[in-house]
């Protein structure tokens, strides 16, 4: 097989996901018409590869796309990426889609072992500073409120943190600071599509559709500050795969969330309190949301967004598809005898001869 694009001469690259072919970074076949192409990542042409190198790789290219769960498709063409960055394009009909969950399990492990690791130092420090005012023989009593609520500040995270900076349309810039998040709602409006309320520094807008989505997902991973343990992420997988996928999931929890996220009132005094009791902050607006679903949410949202990348994507490849296949056709046949091609049709219900 060459090694550099017959189009354009840049090298085709290599991969590590298929032992009997490693040439290319993104491999296209068809398994039922026997194709294999290597997609240069140059100038995006279709190389067809010779007969007699394609039908251990198509095999070996099938099972690695039938294994991988991080993988999309449309009617005639799906996408799957493999953990060495190889990525495989599949002609025909396609497979059912599955969620990534996989992909969550360490992602909020370890965001859960890192934050507790950075509150408990922080509790440990407060502790020592009190244990050694003690022996200093410094009254403490004075500072016990102050004390409580530095220690509530660690563990919850201080109310005034700006935790988020959100550039929206107009190139204005939100500053969102933790206490927002108790403050900030989701909800469905009337055509269905999630909506989002949003408080801010010295404000609050809604958004809806994409743009809450967008936004939702700038935001949701500071709710969901201390991830989860597997426990917690096993629920929330089983949140999304009960409504059958993210897109599913994202349209229940639009229906059900205002039930959870207490409405705004902008008038109201601030309830930030120390602790975590019924009148905190964190029991309301998006920190309201059941912790399943807030994790869940996160993982439909990252889910939505990767995919409507990747259908973008699938768009280009499947014009790009057509046009290599009328090439492809050709070329194979120049090998094939016409009465060994009148055999292979009529088994593929192709013979349009009366």
């Amino acid at each position: 097989m060459y090694a550099t694009c017959l189009f354009c001469n840049k090298p085709l690259g290599s991969n590590e996901s298929l032992e009997t072919f490693p040439i290319g970074k993104r491999l296209a076949f068809d398994p039922a018409k026997g194709r294999l192409w290597v997609v240069c990542t140059s100038c995006e042409r279709w190389n067809l590869t010779p007969l007699e190198e394609r039908w251990e790789a198509i095999e070996q290219a099938e099972k690695l796309y039938s294994d991988t769960r991080r993988r999309v498709s449309t009617d005639n063409i799906g996408l799957a990426k493999m953990r060495d960055g190889t990525t495989l394009v599949r002609i025909g009909t396609p497979m059912r889609p599955e969620f990534a969950a996989w992909r969550y399990g360490d992602q909020f492990g370890r965001r859960r072992t890192r934050q507790m690791a950075i509150a408990g130092a922080g509790v440990v420090a407060m502790t020592g500073l009190v244990v050694g005012g003690a022996v200093a023989g410094v009254g403490i009593g004075g500072f016990g409120w102050l004390l409580s609520r530095a220690v509530t500040n660690i563990v919850s995270g201080a109310p005034e943190t700006v935790v988020a900076k959100i550039k929206i349309e107009g190139g204005k810039v939100l500053h969102v600071r933790r206490r927002h998040l108790g403050e900030s709602t989701i909800h469905r409006t009337d055509d269905g599509s999630m909506a989002l309320h949003l408080r801010y520094k010295n404000g609050s807008a809604d958004f809806v559709g994409r743009e809450a989505e967008r936004i939702a997902a700038i935001v949701i991973p500071k709710v969901n500050r201390f991830g989860g343990d597997k426990k917690a992420v096993a629920a929330a997988v089983q949140e999304i795969e009960a409504d059958g996928g993210a897109e599913k999931f994202l349209d229940r929890l639009a229906q059900v969330s205002s039930v959870y996220t207490l409405p705004h009132v902008p008038n109201a005094p601030r309830k930030w309190r120390t602790g975590f009791g019924p009148s905190s902050a964190m029991k309301k607006g998006l920190f309201g949301l059941p912790a399943s679903q807030r994790l869940a949410l996160e993982m439909a949202l990252h889910e939505e967004t990767e995919r409507r990348a990747l259908e973008g994507e699938l768009g280009e490849l499947e014009r790009a598809w057509r046009d290599a296949e009328e090439i492809a056709a050709i070329s194979d046949n120049l090998f094939v005898p016409a009465s060994v091609q009148g055999v292979i049709d009529k088994v593929r219900g192709h013979d349009d001869k009366p």
